[in-house]
């Protein structure tokens, strides 16, 4: 049994593994089998702050109101609906060559990002602990790196807002309870 389920509404929200894992592969296919959806997004595309904000408003249809920055992206990952998810059956973005944004300066916060938008819509309660009108919607983020080097990815990641575990071979990311909940 795997330490991450992409299929499911538990952490991590974002899975960095080896380019061609089994595990991944038969997850996604799990999800598409239940309706769900899978997003890829190429590396190359995601290297700037304006390419990232193109590409997922783009790839994920977001709404023409996404203001196009980082709080933005967060808010539109927790409200993702329709088509895009699979009528709320589920989402897995999946980054390929992903190595490439090891060397920006944004990867940290791209991550940061994107485990906050999965950990709220991955919940079917408010930031303020009411219940939503929608359940809880699976949504993780695979990032595939053709040179996986486990420290040197969980180290690019490591920040105080983040809970970043290394096991099974691949960096799981998850928002730190002590600075989020």
């Amino acid at each position: 049994m795997s330490s991450f389920d992409l299929t499911g509404t538990s952490e991590p929200w974002v899975v960095c593994v080896p380019e061609g894992t089994a595990e991944v592969r038969r997850q996604l296919s799990e999800l598409t089998a239940k309706g769900g959806r899978v997003h890829h997004f190429d590396g190359r595309d995601l290297t700037t702050v304006r390419g990232t904000f193109r590409t997922f408003a783009e790839t994920l249809q977001l709404p023409g109101y996404f203001g196009r920055n980082w709080d933005a992206l967060v808010d539109c990952l927790d409200d993702l609906c329709g088509e895009v998810t699979g009528g709320g059956a589920g989402i897995a973005g999946v980054v390929h060559d992903a190595d490439l944004l090891l060397r920006t300066e944004h990867f940290p916060l791209f991550v940061s990002v994107l485990c906050q938008g999965a950990d709220r819509a991955n919940s079917a309660v408010d930031l303020d602990g009411d219940p939503l009108d929608r359940p809880a919607i699976a949504e993780h983020f695979v990032l595939k790196f053709r040179n996986f080097d486990l420290a040197k990815i969980a180290d690019c990641v490591e920040q105080p807002d983040l809970l970043v575990t290394t096991k099974d071979g691949f960096v799981g990311v998850a928002l730190n309870p002590e600075e989020w909940h």
